[in-house]
């Protein structure tokens, strides 16, 4: 069976889509067939990424390594058991079909408690929850003592996580590996820096997620998106010479594929 990789973050602006285009493409260019699928059914970020990468592919004649992206398959309400919810019934057939030939499915859920979202996060193996490195972003892991900084409780996504662990162990399935990526960390703000990455440490001990560095705040990142390019193309494209933010960037998607220790992934792409 393929190997599920959920992305989660019920805050917008943490690098999802970034990070799943990023991830897709390097599996695929490692050699796996990569499925992927964008259940923000309204922005739709990850999804016109992967069209922006099939359109520029189109006319430049090249054929780099992509992931392959699904829409959810519209169902008929007759063809629904009595109480079924219709979403998912559209996600159960969408990872049923990718399931066939693919490796791996990425699924790119929306910045919003949503039941496609909820449903997601127990079909998760790996669940990726980036955030942005500050203690605004650090409120969707948990509550935090305004005086002190400690750690006051899980907030109500890690509540979620809980529940889909949960639903897994139930129903016999392996536990979810929970990696909380640490996206947009700025050289500046050292003190801060270090103050959330304590926290983050704390609370990875109490509610069980590991802690990994992501993709940081670059321009090339934002650059690449129209076009529909990772980092890991620059040089397929006609880029010889890669400046140092470019081979940076390049190997920061490196290890963070490597830190994810996803199943027959023994080496960087």
């Amino acid at each position: 069976m393929a190997h599920i990789i959920v992305v989660g973050n019920e805050k917008g602006g943490s690098g999802k889509s970034t990070t799943c285009m990023h991830v897709g493409t390097a599996l695929a260019r490692a050699g796996f067939r990569v499925g992927v699928l964008d259940l923000d059914l309204r922005q739709k970020s990850f999804a016109r990424y992967v069209e922006n990468r099939l359109a520029y592919l189109a006319n430049t004649g090249l054929n780099l390594p992509s992931p392959v992206y699904m829409d959810l398959p519209e169902v008929a309400p007759e063809a629904l058991a009595e109480g079924e919810n219709i979403y998912d019934r559209r996600l159960s057939e969408a990872v049923t079909t990718l399931e066939a030939t693919c490796d791996f499915i990425i699924i790119d859920c929306p910045g919003s408690h949503t039941r496609l979202s909820q449903v997601a996060h127990s079909l998760a193996d790996t669940l990726i929850t980036p955030m942005n490195d500050s203690f605004v972003d650090f409120d969707l892991l948990a509550r935090v003592d305004p005086e002190t900084g400690k750690v006051k409780g899980p907030s109500i996504y890690s509540e979620m996580v809980w529940s889909a662990r949960q639903l897994r162990a139930q129903a016999g399935l392996k536990p979810i590996d929970w990696v909380v990526l640490r996206n947009r960390l700025g050289a500046q703000q050292m003190v801060n820096k270090r103050k959330v990455g304590a926290a983050l440490e704390e609370l990875s001990r109490r509610i069980g997620f590991r802690v990994a560095a992501g993709i940081s705040e670059r321009v090339i990142y934002r650059e690449l998106f129209p076009r529909g390019l990772t980092v890991m193309d620059l040089k397929d494209t006609g880029v010889d010479q890669l400046n140092m933010s470019n081979v940076a960037a390049r190997q920061e998607v490196r290890d963070l594929v490597k830190e994810l220790r996803l199943p027959g992934v023994d080496h960087t792409p």
